[in-house]
């Protein structure tokens, strides 16, 4: 029998988290938001809010995914669900590649093409985005966003809500705070203070 899931959020991430859950076999129910998309490409159902009395039952029933692309949102929804009893999905794609030696939490969403390597963490509510590679003892923080293509080599530690830009790559054994944003394409060879911006080859703050 098919595992279920609904989706919290439905657009452009969620479309991809769509792809995932595919990829392994699962069947999406459906979609909770405040109001009803136009655009439907992948055909759910909507539900109606996830803080309905009704779809808070059904959704004790099934597993959930929240696909919600911004880290500050994501969080404050997959506390919600946690806080009522809510099962929170891990969604793998099938192409990617996961060492049996990395350990993933709840609400994690590993894209097509990532590599993560031995030992890595990549804690709850975690986006690791197409071809995005987490080397051996890294440490993704809770609702961190590791982008599309980027890069963290061995024993990076990458706070929580920190957002990791595309392209970039972050030298061995850097420590990023949280909340913390990495430019696109940035080269990242000096340790990162929490809630900073930082960019360029190399980066610095801007």
């Amino acid at each position: 029998m098919k595992k279920e899931v609904i989706l919290i959020g439905y657009s452009g991430h969620a479309y991809v988290a769509c792809d995932i859950f595919i990829s392994m076999g699962w069947k999406i129910l459906g979609y909770c938001e405040k109001q009803e998309k136009k655009q439907n490409p992948y055909q759910l159902k909507y539900f109606g809010s996830e803080r309905d009395e009704k779809n808070l039952a059904l959704m004790k029933k099934n597993f959930c995914f929240v696909a919600i692309g911004d880290n500050d949102a994501r969080k404050k929804v997959f506390e919600f669900l946690t806080k009522n009893e809510i099962t929170v999905a891990t969604a793998i794609h099938s192409s990617a590649v996961v060492s049996p030696k990395a350990q993933i939490g709840s609400g994690v969403m590993i894209a097509p093409l990532v590599t993560i390597n031995s030992n890595a963490v990549i804690h709850d509510g975690a986006i690791c985005n197409s071809s995005s590679v987490i080397e051996h003892e890294c440490e993704v923080g809770r609702f961190a966003h590791i982008a599309p293509n980027s890069t963290l080599c061995g024993n990076v530690r990458v706070g929580e809500g920190t957002l990791i830009g595309a392209n970039a790559v972050v030298k061995p054994s850097i420590a990023i705070g949280k909340n913390s944003i990495v430019g696109l394409g940035s080269v990242v060879l000096k340790n990162i203070l929490a809630n900073k911006k930082v960019a360029g080859v190399p980066a610095r703050e801007i």
